[in-house]
């Protein structure tokens, strides 16, 4: 069984890698977020919202880990090649590869060719802060910092729990992050109503986010020029200063790496909001950092990948 689970694992990861998400096919995080949705109106009004919102995390975990487990135990029973096939295409779906670079590439093109107003609007599709009169550093700050936390979010945390657990495992990590970001806010609708989904999703991030920044300081491009040392010095100081628990552990190690300054101000519905500084300014942020922080992301991902199965082969090995 630990075989099967590897294989799979193995296979989605390409899947994505190559394919990604083709355009109107249907997604698995659609109709989870359709449930919150459905489950957000009914639950949260009145008295209790915190327990409610706990009731909220419970049930859309238990569906959406039940709904993969389903699938698989079908489908290994037809047969086992099936039931990889199943499991492979579950955990396919539940990365990111593929979408995130092409997120980045759309900006990164408009750039290249001094269309800045495009690549701006292109910044907006994937950021929450305002992206109008971005200058161009700061249009690829926005793109190298969400390519950054996001190859924790979206490819080697879920890959984590599909390494774990399986097909159950990404899709009950994507249930978590789902709601994170659609009930996870701290304002007056949803701070008490999805207080327990902002935590969850904070604890399944926090092994693969350090692990991941660990990973983009061994294995990315220094481009900085700083020593190893000094870089795992400003790393572990940088990454603590992040309102995230865990994204300025990505966005840090990122920063260290490429030599430049990420964090600063940015504005939400014209609102500034002040994020700490990290790394070095040794030199400003060019459009060419774009498509550095995607190979960054693919050689991170498949490092951590490499390095789990590994650690399943030697598990069958000690097994065996």
């Amino acid at each position: 069984m630990i075989l099967n689970h590897l294989i799979a694992c193995l296979a989605g990861f390409v899947i994505d890698r190559v394919i990604g998400d083709p355009p109107g096919w249907p997604h698995p995080v659609r109709w989870i977020g359709r449930l919150i949705g459905l489950l957000d109106r009914k639950w949260n009004r009145g008295r209790n919202r915190r327990l409610k919102g706990l009731l909220l995390l419970a049930v859309t975990i238990f569906v959406s880990v039940l709904a993969a487990w389903a699938v698989i135990w079908i489908c290994y029973s037809l047969h086992r090649a099936a039931g990889i096939a199943a499991e492979a295409l579950l955990i396919g779906a539940g990365l990111a590869q593929k979408s995130l670079a092409s997120a980045a590439m759309d900006v990164y093109r408009p750039l290249r060719r001094g269309d800045l107003q495009q690549a701006r609007e292109k910044l907006g599709w994937i950021v929450g802060r305002d992206t109008d009169g971005l200058t161009e550093p700061e249009v690829v700050r926005g793109v190298v910092e969400t390519v950054s936390e996001n190859t924790s979010d979206g490819v080697t945390a879920p890959l984590f729990w599909a390494l774990l657990l399986g097909a159950p495992g990404i899709w009950g990590y994507k249930a978590v992050n789902t709601l994170d970001s659609m009930v996870g806010y701290r304002n007056e609708k949803h701070g008490e109503f999805g207080f327990f989904s902002a935590k969850a999703d904070d604890v399944l991030n926090w092994i693969p986010a350090r692990l991941t920044g660990w990973l983009i300081l061994v294995f990315t491009h220094n481009k900085g020029g700083l020593p190893l040392k000094e870089r795992w010095r400003r790393w572990r100081r940088d990454a603590r200063r992040h309102p995230s628990p865990n994204s300025g552990w990505l966005e840090a190690a990122t920063a260290c790496q490429l030599g430049v300054e990420l964090g600063g101000r940015n504005y939400y519905g014209g609102v500034p909001s002040d994020r700490a500084r990290m790394g070095l300014p040794l030199r400003p942020l060019a459009a060419a950092d774009i498509p550095e922080s995607v190979n960054a992301m693919h050689r991170v991902s498949t490092a951590f990948l490499i390095l789990f199965l590994l650690t399943g082969g030697a598990a069958i090995g000690i097994v065996a």
